[in-house]
Order: C-alpha cells, then structure tokens, then sequence
C-alpha cells in the first residue's frame, strides 16, 4: 500500500505540473526576468510570508487533544519561520528595492487570496489541512529556489546578498520536506488526509495565481535573456 505522502503527491500532479508551466516561473529558471519582476516577487513572498507564524498558530490552537504531536510539529515549524518576512526585506533592499514601501504596502489581490482561503479553512473547515499548504510552499521551493536563485543572479548580476530567502528556503525546505513526509504518514484518519489534498490541490492554483499576478512579459524576458 503507498503511503499517505506518496498518495499526496500521485493525487495532485496535474496541479504541481500546471504551477511549474507558468511563465514567471519558467522564465526565472532560465533567467529570463527583470530585476523589476524579481523585486515584485519578493513584494508578495513578504505577504504572505508574514502570515505563516499566524497561521501555524491558528492551525495549532484548533487541533484535538488526539493531534497533540501535529500541535508539536507546528511548534517546530514556528521556531523555523518566524522571522523570515524580515529577510525578504533585506533582500528587496540588497537588489535596489524599497524594503519600507513594501513593508507598508498592500498585497496583490492574488496573494490576498491566497492567504485568505487558508485562513478560512483552518479556522471553518478543518485545521489538519494547513499541512497541504505546507506541501505545497516547501515542494516548490525544494524544486525551485536554488535553481532561480542561480540563474537570476547570474543574468541580473546581483550580488547573492540579494538572495537569502530564495537560497535559504532552497537548502531548508529539503530537510522540512522529509521532517513532512514522517510527519503526515502518521495521519491515520481519513477525512483529515482528505482536507491535507484539498488544500494542496487548491493552493496549487492560489499559489500559481500569485505567480501570475506579478508583473512580466516575454518582451521583458526576451530582452533579459
């Protein structure tokens, strides 16, 4: 019988292979985007990074006596996390940005969104379901952000100052992954599994409209490249 990760990943590939097509991404590992587009990025990375910590504790606070070890788990998990939206702002103002502005900007309808539904489903639906976010933001960065950390700074000729969150989740996310793939093959009940691969299905699409959302063309990439 597959285990509950390996049943996660099988269930939602047409999800992960549509997010991984989108041009933003496409062209960031290729280093075809513009130091504006990588900065626009980092702009709803810092909105919704920022609402991790809070949204592990509300998933935490809801959780049942049963799920005391996913409730330890998350206390891991916020030991890692917070703090993180502050190093996405040092890196908007290593590549030219202004880290402020956007520390007092709004996000993109997108991102808005994104961050919206999962709060929603922690505290109306089911908390469990939190950890399909977790699936999704910590895959993509296992997948992604080494590789687009190289190769924008490369074609931007930025210095790696520039790139702390993206080289630091690249590198972290493996060992959450694998600390994550223990963890949820403890989940024994399946409505809970259920909720782990409804979240992640739809984060795929929320995730990737945030992706979408930011500002690029191929002209851009065109020209960059």
């Amino acid at each position: 019988m597959p285990t509950f990760f390996e049943r996660l990943t099988a269930e939602t590939e047409s999800e992960r292979q549509g997010l991984s097509q989108i041009p933003q991404i496409t062209d960031a590992l290729r280093g075809a985007i513009s130091q504006e587009t990588y900065l626009a990025f980092l702009e709803q990375a810092y909105h919704h990074v920022k609402c991790t910590v809070p949204l592990m504790m509300a998933a935490g606070s809801r959780l049942s006596q049963n799920q005391e070890y996913l409730r330890e788990a998350l206390v891991e998990y916020v030991k890692e996390e917070v703090g993180h939206q502050e190093r996405i702002l040092i890196d908007i103002a290593q590549a030219g940005g202004n880290a402020e502005t956007v520390r007092d900007g709004q996000p993109n309808f997108a991102t808005e969104v994104m961050v919206a539904y999962a709060f929603d489903f922690v505290c109306r639906r089911n908390p469990v379901g939190f950890f399909g976010m977790v699936f999704v933001l910590e895959g993509t960065s296992t997948a992604l952000a080494t590789r687009a950390a190289d190769t924008i700074r490369q074609s931007l000729h930025l210095s790696k100052d520039c790139f702390s969150y993206l080289y630091s989740h690249g590198t972290l996310d493996i060992e959450h992954m694998k600390f994550f793939e223990q963890l949820v093959n403890k989940i024994p009940d399946k409505p809970d599994q259920d909720a782990i691969i409804h979240m992640a299905k739809c984060m795929f699409t929320l995730y990737g409209n945030v992706f979408r959302s930011i500002p690029h063309s191929h002209s851009q990439a065109q020209h960059v490249a």
